[in-house]
């Protein structure tokens, strides 16, 4: 948002640059999923992950969007892919760029100069009541040394008042606008800070108009050019327009709404609209990923809930819904086997061994967790093949960190050797990961905890109901038996947030 008004990291010098699309009109939903963004300069753009759509000319000479651009080529370099990405959030990107139509170039830049324009409003009003604002350049957030030293009663007095402030340390305190405050919501805030909220009005008549205004700005960082150029971001900016350029593009799509399924499940799956409605309630999309956790109790019922019963359906101990696609559960499974390994003084293992037939992000995967591939021969139905894996096994004994299995296999045949092979990795030393593409196969039937299987990831956009049209969100949770629990992922900057939960034996029983 504030690059709408302020000028590109480009213009500085940077190589590479990283952002969210939150503030482009997705909710905080304690913290997503949220489509990331990056951009680079020209010399590092084959290295970028996904792929790039360029604009090109069909036959008839109109013009056409293709793929220009894509480093990441699973299924064809497999263990030499750059990527094990799977998930391009497509459905959050959708949403921050419908929000970028809707608005326009203008649009954008007058919110974006309405929340400077209050911070700038809130700077002066807690100057006004004695304390300080240490930073006197800003966009959107103030850090405020409170003039007495005791940050803890401006947080309580804020807490009374059903505000979240930020607690930075003993004595200071944390304070971001965004698009959506009020005049009212600011004289609040002045009155936690011991102002007078009356000032307000007087100040916000004062405030600079736009950035280019503000002394909290350099005029060196005022971006000067022009913004969304393309004739999409400037022809959509009322409700109907907006209705029926959507409506017009839905027309072009593919679905199980007009046709069979041409491609695997989880690009092409329906979810019920009732399924999708609790993306747009408050009660989910309002909630701020670092509120305190006594104000999160629902959230905490519903992760409890799913991590107890994912781990019951995978025959599991302990379950980590961190994860945004299977492909980020792969990464994260290896790397809980990698930290185990470590922890238990053999580090050294490094080899991963996976079949042919494995899905292309399991390779990518396993060099991203600095693992070593070393392939597995399969039948031509798909089926392991138990004598190269042996022999392998053997081959690699001291340093066999994994196993990567999907099962049933990616010919959909559940193949009777998935047994003896688990058994074949554990008298190695090695740790047995299931790939949970098709897990939904196996729900009422059978269970990776069951087979053995140490880790499994579920890709939930697959087996339960999370939108994967045409890239995401996807979700990868991760199961793990216990022994494995310790090294699932978590957080580092909120203990609490941790995501991996031990499920209660009571539960498995």
């Amino acid at each position: 948002m504030s690059l709408t008004v302020l000028e590109p990291p480009s213009s500085f010098g940077a190589d590479i640059v990283l952002g969210n699309s939150q503030r482009f009109g997705v909710p905080m939903g304690n913290g997503g999923p949220h489509a990331a963004f990056f951009a680079t300069t020209e010399v590092h753009k084959r290295r970028i992950p996904g792929r790039i759509v360029g604009v090109s000319r069909d036959a008839n000479g109109d013009p056409a969007y293709r793929l220009a651009l894509q480093t990441r080529e699973q299924h064809i370099r497999r263990e030499k892919a750059s990527s094990n990405i799977c998930t391009a959030q497509a459905l959050l990107a959708n949403m921050a760029a419908m929000y970028a139509v809707y608005h326009g170039p203008e649009g954008l830049r007058g919110i974006a100069n309405r929340i400077h324009r209050y911070t700038a409003v809130l700077a002066s009003a807690v100057r006004g009541a004695g304390h300080t604002v240490e930073n006197p350049t800003f966009f959107d957030t103030l850090n405020i040394r409170v003039s007495d030293g005791n940050a803890k009663a401006v947080i309580d007095r804020a807490l009374a008042a059903k505000v979240n402030l930020r607690p930075i340390d003993s004595e200071h305190v944390g304070v971001t606008l965004d698009e959506v405050v009020t005049r009212q919501e600011l004289a609040t805030l002045v009155d936690i800070f011991g102002g007078n909220p009356a000032v307000i009005e007087q100040l916000a008549a004062q405030a600079p108009a736009t950035v280019a205004d503000s002394n909290a700005v350099s005029a060196s960082l005022v971006r000067k050019g022009d913004i969304l150029t393309h004739p999409v971001f400037n022809r959509y900016h009322s409700e109907t327009e907006m209705l029926r350029y959507i409506t017009h593009l839905q027309t072009k799509d593919l679905s199980l709404a007009n046709a069979m399924i041409p491609l695997g499940s989880c690009t092409m799956k329906l979810n019920a609209t009732t399924q999708m409605l609790p993306v747009t309630w408050p009660e989910f999309g309002n909630v701020h990923p670092f509120a305190p956790e006594s104000q999160k109790g629902g959230y905490h019922v519903l992760y409890r809930d799913l991590e107890r019963d994912l781990a019951i359906i995978t025959g599991m101990d302990a379950t980590s819904l961190q994860p945004n696609s299977g492909a980020q559960g792969e990464y994260a499974g290896l790397r809980a086997i990698r930290g185990y390994q470590q922890a238990q003084g053999e580090g050294h293992r490094n080899v991963c061994l996976i079949p042919q037939s494995a899905h292309g992000t399991n390779p990518a995967s396993a060099v991203m967790a600095g693992l070593k591939v070393v392939s597995i021969k399969c039948g031509e139905e798909g089926n392991l093949d138990l004598a190269d894996l042996e022999a392998k096994a053997a081959k690699h004994s001291k340093d066999l960190s994994a196993i990567m299995i999907t099962y049933p296999s990616t010919y959909g045949v559940f193949e009777d050797s998935v047994l003896r092979a688990i058994e074949i990795v554990h008298a190695h030393g090695g740790q047995v990961y299931m790939d949970g593409a098709n897990l939904n196969a196996q729900i009422g039937l059978c269970n990776p905890g069951s087979m053995g299987a140490d880790v499994c990831h579920i890709n939930a956009h697959k087996t339960l109901a999370i939108p994967h049209g045409g890239g995401g969100p996807g979700m990868g949770p991760i199961t793990v038996k216990a022994h494995l629990a310790p090294y699932l992922p978590g957080h580092v900057s909120v203990e609490s947030a941790k995501a991996g939960t031990a499920s209660a034996p009571a539960a498995r029983a």
